[in-house]
């Protein structure tokens, strides 16, 4: 089943920014490249705190592109460069300890990237897409799993797709070990972190179109 191909298509409803396409369209016609709309977009994460409560954050500042294949999903491709001093989890004072030596080291590597190497298929509206995850100076793989969630012509006449996504790492196979313990056990911050991905990307327009 190719990436934008779905079974049981009985919806040929023309997607406008009022009336969007359902995921389940025929989409094969939306092969090409998209560039991730920052402004639309949400690449955000969640670490358990002191054992008893998540901490959520996001990265203000991320772009990319997705080249889509409707005919053979396995050839759809992601690029993603994050930069790290836009991180925010709504605290001044633990966005300045998560940019330091202790964690992130903006100064020294100011940029987190992700470079897909696979994609494929799950069955209806899922799929997996597996790169190559660049934190640190440190690349390890990572799989994520997407729901694709549909298209729309927006007011402006963007062609618009958009996905959400989930992913698992432990931080420490990338050398985020600072931690502290606890006086009535375990540790301050969660080893496992929680990725997640809300992505609305636009068409590119060739020349002359």
């Amino acid at each position: 089943m190719g990436l934008f191909n779905r079974k049981n298509d009985t919806d040929t409803t023309t997607a406008t920014a009022a009336a969007p396409a359902p995921a389940s369209a025929d989409l094969a016609a939306l092969t090409g490249t998209y560039t991730i709309d920052p402004a639309h977009s949400t690449i955000g994460f969640v670490a358990r705190h002191a054992m008893v409560t998540n901490v959520k954050g996001s990265f203000r500042d991320a772009s990319g592109t997705l080249s889509l294949d409707g005919a053979d999903p396995s050839r759809s491709t992601a690029s993603i460069d994050v930069t790290m001093d836009s991180i925010d989890t709504g605290n001044a004072d633990r966005d300045g300890h998560l940019k330091s030596a202790d964690f992130f080291k903006t100064d020294e590597f100011p940029q987190m990237t992700f470079r897909s190497t696979a994609a494929e298929s799950l069955g209806g509206d899922d799929y997996r897409i597996t790169g190559d995850l660049t934190i640190l100076g440190t690349t390890k793989p990572l799989s994520i799993d997407l729901e694709f969630n549909g298209l729309a012509k927006d007011p402006f006449g963007n062609e618009r797709v958009g996905f959400e996504g989930k992913a698992e790492i432990l931080r420490s196979a990338w050398g985020l070990t600072w931690n502290a313990a606890l006086e009535t056990g375990g540790v301050l911050v969660s080893d496992k972190i929680k990725l997640n991905f809300d992505i609305s990307a636009i068409k590119d327009v060739k020349g002359g179109e």
